[in-house]
């Protein structure tokens, strides 16, 4: 009679084990692993990563050095990617920009994210006067072009690379605004957020571990998607003279330098367009498998 309550006992507990609910991170993990595009993306973000970490150790040059006696050598050893007018190697230029590139981008979203998920977070909290004159603050802003606006905030901060990352994040405000602002409306309909009125904690609490955290999802996808849009856009405007200046290797820039000499010397220009596109690629296959593995209506 023991031996069968003991061996009841134990498949009870089997059954329970086997129904007992997957923690979030690891169902999360799981359906973020199965996804191809997303975990190429992140493999290739990590090796960028380290590349831009220990790029003063593997780059064979320095980058910023001049050296007229080897202007415009084709791609070969020892220029693997050849170098420019000025004889700088191109391979090492291209290492150090992926360090220029990738701060450019997170620091970018860091402003956008920050600036744009508080004012989200406070307009749709409140509501009423407060929502109306934030939310014609943002239609203001997304009058105008994203690239236009960043284009004309740096022309008056003056070209550097600071200016450019203030730049770009300033106009990428108004989506995570946007963004938060919806998630908060249908979030604080919530029962658990009724639960702390009435238990009276505060609005600043309540929005910060209440809210925050149940509208965080949609945001990460888009800061994930938003870092390769901001590197793109930092290009485009260090390639019109606005962002990095000479002699800093900068993907942008160094397309700018090379965009005369295309017709033959095709490589100054072609192997940071493609560290370009290779990023912000990586960075869309992940961001496309971050909202697959976050959205709830994809379970399955």
């Amino acid at each position: 009679m023991t031996t069968t309550t003991r061996s009841g006992a134990a498949d009870q507990a089997g059954i329970l084990e086997r129904n007992k609910p997957t923690p979030r991170w690891r169902e999360f993990m799981r359906r973020l692993g199965r996804s191809r595009g997303a975990t190429g993306g992140l493999i290739i973000l990590i090796l960028l990563v380290i590349i831009a970490i220990i790029a003063p150790l593997i780059a064979p040059f320095d980058p910023i050095k001049i050296d007229p006696t080897h202007y415009l050598y084709g791609p070969g050893s020892p220029y693997w990617f050849g170098t420019d007018q000025y004889g700088r190697d191109v391979f090492s230029r291209v290492l150090y920009g992926a360090r220029i590139s990738l701060v450019i981008g997170l620091i970018s979203v860091g402003i956008a994210s920050v600036i744009g998920v508080t004012v989200g977070l406070i307009s749709g909290y409140y509501g009423g006067l407060v929502d109306s004159v934030l939310m014609r603050i943002i239609d203001v802003m997304l009058a105008f072009p994203g690239i236009l606006l960043a284009l004309a905030i740096v022309s008056m901060l003056g070209p550097s690379l600071t200016n450019v990352m203030i730049a770009v994040g300033v106009s990428s405000i108004p989506t995570y605004a946007r963004l938060t602002r919806g998630s908060v409306l249908s979030a604080r309909r919530e029962l658990y957020v009724d639960a702390a009125h009435v238990t009276g904690v505060p609005d600043r609490l309540i929005l910060t571990r209440h809210i925050l955290p149940n509208v965080v999802a949609p945001l990460i996808v888009a800061a994930t998607l938003g870092v390769g849009s901001a590197i793109l856009w930092a290009a485009a405007l260090s390639f019109l003279g606005l962002g990095a200046q000479p002699p800093t290797a900068e993907w942008g820039r160094m397309l700018s330098d090379g965009r005369q000499y295309l017709r033959d010397q095709w490589w100054i220009s072609t192997f940071p367009g493609l560290a370009i596109m290779v990023t912000v690629l990586a960075m869309n296959m992940l961001g496309d498998g971050l909202r697959d593995a976050l959205d709830p209506r994809l379970k399955n």
